[in-house]
């Protein structure tokens, strides 16, 4: 069974900078493409980042492009999203997914492809 933990939330100032990784276990790692979500109160969850699964495609919300950097450590089992110029708009709970992909392109922005999801972690941007 696949399972995923993050960490790395927190409170932070406008401008500001928080990486948040993903922990993943139950094997299979280089199999899945990964993403991140998020999710503010009273909204729908909404993509943020995605990687292949060695790393070669990457994509992104256009909210957070140029800003936020998804990477991947298939050695570790793990995936990060690096969050600069955070703006109070960031604040959300943040949420790891994984999503069985055959090829080693393939990328997801929807929700439907992802059949792993961690618990989250919740990021606040102050002013």
């Amino acid at each position: 069974q696949v399972q995923l933990v993050e960490s790395g939330g927190g409170s932070v100032q406008s401008g500001g900078s928080l990486k948040l990784s993903c922990a993943v276990s139950g094997g299979g790692f280089s199999l899945y493409t990964m993403g991140w979500f998020r999710q503010a109160p009273g909204k729908e969850r909404e993509f943020v980042a995605t990687v292949s699964r060695y790393g070669d495609n990457v994509d992104y919300a256009d909210s957070v492009k140029g800003r936020f950097t998804i990477s991947r450590n298939n050695a570790e089992n793990s995936v990060d999203l690096q969050m600069d110029s955070l703006k109070p708009e960031d604040t959300a709970t943040y949420y790891c997914a994984a999503g069985r992909a055959g090829s080693i392109q393939t990328i997801f922005t929807a929700t439907l492809p992802y059949h792993h999801w961690g618990q989250g972690t919740e990021v606040t941007v102050s002013s």
